[in-house]
């Protein structure tokens, strides 16, 4: 039943109109809606919706994150957006900050203006390829 519905994932923030200038301006994703209490942006086949809170204490983990098909490509694009990626002690992450899971994915996280961890990740097999 819910395998087909699109995912609406959510971003807690102080401020809507810094988070709209990273989520839109750096990420390049698309307002589609905006209130007082929160701006939706296409996503994929879903929507994020960063919500805006009055209080905020960012999580260690990644809260969300993005399958895309060159990692590569898009660290050298955000980068030169003034993107900074995290690295993490003892991850083994390359000159591009990226860590290559066991498996052979790709990883990289960087955070939003709240300090939300974000993800990209380049899967060896995308998910819907004959291999996966």
């Amino acid at each position: 039943m819910l395998e087909t519905a699109d995912v609406v994932a959510f971003l807690p923030s102080l401020d809507l109109e810094r988070s709209e200038r990273f989520f839109h301006g750096v990420l390049g994703l698309t307002p589609l809606s905006r209130s007082p209490y929160a701006t939706v942006f296409r996503a994929g086949h879903g929507t994020l919706r960063v919500t805006k809170v009055d209080d905020l204490e960012p999580q260690p983990f990644t809260v969300v994150g993005w399958v895309v098909g060159d990692a590569r490509a898009e660290v050298a694009l955000l980068r030169e957006r003034g993107l900074r990626f995290l690295r993490y002690e003892g991850m083994g992450q390359d000159d591009d900050d990226i860590w290559t899971t066991p498996g052979g994915d790709l990883i990289v996280w960087f955070h939003d203006p709240d300090r939300n961890v974000l993800s990209l990740t380049q899967l060896v097999t995308m998910p819907g390829s004959p291999d996966g």
